[in-house]
């Protein structure tokens, strides 16, 4: 018992200390203690909201969505475009691309307050800003705003938005963008923010529209096409990274591996999703 506890210990030891050190100071990353608390709690919330609103009237948040949804497009389109340009600017393979660990201008991105405003004596904390590592722990942060999605369906008593591949999707990728920033914050990984960002943009468009209400409903026929992309957006991060399982790429590869199999559980998930919803549900209607 002493055994298995010691080797426990040593475990945890190892996954704290093995973590990239450029990130390991920043909120919610050196230890996976906060975020699986955080877990926690979004189940509690899950298993047990739709109890506590059983016998109250829905909330209506119209005010609060429109601007939690806006925020959350503002959020996406910055984190595309740092994706995209620090990607570019640093020569990016799209094909392969290893994590770069230094603290070299674009690996770290070092941002100057200007020296005439502030003076020389600016503290070395202010003066550098990581950027590829810091979008990457900004993509994560986005996962834990993101678990308010459900918060909001369960206060709104749209308890049937609430399905296992919601709760799956939300819980799985703030566990796996903790790993992501804890250890490979950069490299190929970045591919995989910069496609999610991307259709974040819409996807949360359509929640600012849907918000706004009923007379709203006209304007938001492209809803099937926003699945689409998703789909789409999940094929391309398989054969990403079904490519580089197969390539000598010196990005880690259990770290593919495990975004293979994860993103073919989001295939699989998401298109029982697009057949019960526009296939099937189109053909029930028919008859």
């Amino acid at each position: 018992m002493a055994s298995a506890w010691q080797k426990t210990q040593e475990y945890y030891s190892w996954v704290l200390e093995s973590g990239d050190p450029r990130t390991d100071p920043w909120p919610l990353v050196y230890s996976p203690l906060p975020v699986t608390l955080l877990f926690a709690f979004y189940l509690f919330v899950v298993a047990l909201g739709p109890c506590l609103m059983r016998k109250r009237e829905p909330l209506k948040l119209k005010g609060l969505l429109i601007t939690y949804n806006l925020a959350m497009v503002t959020l996406s389109s910055y984190m595309f475009y740092e994706f995209l340009v620090t990607s570019v600017l640093d020569n990016y393979s799209y094909l392969c691309q290893p994590v770069d660990y230094s603290r070299s201008e674009l690996g770290m991105r070092v941002q100057f307050c200007t020296k005439l405003a502030l003076g020389p004596a600016l503290p070395l904390g202010m003066q550098i800003v990581l950027l590829m590592a810091r979008v990457c722990w900004w993509f994560f942060f986005s996962k834990v705003l993101e678990l308010l999605d459900t918060v909001f369906f369960i206060l709104r008593k749209k308890q049937e938005q609430v399905t296992f591949l919601h709760v799956y999707h939300h819980g799985t990728m703030l566990f796996n963008w903790w790993s992501g920033v804890k250890y490979v914050p950069g490299g190929q990984a970045f591919f995989i923010g910069m496609l999610n960002s991307f259709v974040h943009i819409f996807m949360y468009t359509y929640y600012a529209l849907a918000s706004l209400g009923p007379q709203m409903q006209r304007y938001l026929w492209w809803k099937r096409y926003l699945t689409i992309m998703q789909l789409c957006q999940f094929v391309a991060i398989a054969a990403h990274s079904s490519y580089n399982l197969f390539t000598e790429c010196q990005f880690p590869n259990g770290f593919n591996a495990a975004v293979f199999l994860y993103i073919l559980s989001l295939i699989t998930l998401f298109l029982r999703f697009y057949y019960r919803t526009y296939i099937r549900g189109k053909q029930e209607k028919l008859t």
